[in-house]
């Protein structure tokens, strides 16, 4: 019974010691933190909610490679980032950049519901004012004048 906890607190050990892997770390520890931090923008394509730097996914392993080998060659984080947008597509970024098409994903929806909220106050508006029963007596009197005609 006592070897089940054991077990569990091994295969722990294990996982932590496969998910960082020190041959794959760049030597250079600036360098390295800074691929580190762009891990941690970078989404994993695979399990779509995570960043690299959190998933286990054989893409995600090749990602950091590539990222890494992306600053070791001297490129700056926003060239890492370009690089992998042209081969990705803007889903890779887990915050993507403001540009015009994504801001009318994100304001579209508002301008739908502001849109459907005024059309229901005007007509709310409309039912609110009031409709006379009967005609004024001008009107009264323009009615008879062309029923004679």
């Amino acid at each position: 019974m006592r070897l089940k906890p054991l077990l569990a607190v091994l295969a722990a050990v294990c996982c932590l010691a496969a998910a960082a892997d020190p041959g794959d770390m760049l030597r250079n520890p600036a360098q390295e933190a800074r691929a580190r931090a762009l891990f941690e923008q970078i989404r994993c394509v695979v399990c779509q909610n995570e960043s690299i730097d959190d998933s286990e996914a054989e893409l995600a392993r090749d990602l950091r490679q590539t990222v890494r080998a992306q600053v070791a060659a001297g490129r700056s984080d926003d060239q890492v980032r370009a690089f992998l947008v042209q081969r990705y597509g803007e889903f890779i970024l887990l915050k993507p950049t403001f540009s015009l098409a994504n801001a009318a994903a994100w304001l579209v929806p508002f301008a739908i519901v502001v849109a459907g909220v005024l059309a229901l106050l005007l007509r709310a508006r409309r039912a609110l004012v009031p409709v006379a029963d009967g005609l004024s007596a001008e009107e009264e009197a323009r009615l008879a004048e062309l029923r004679d005609r």
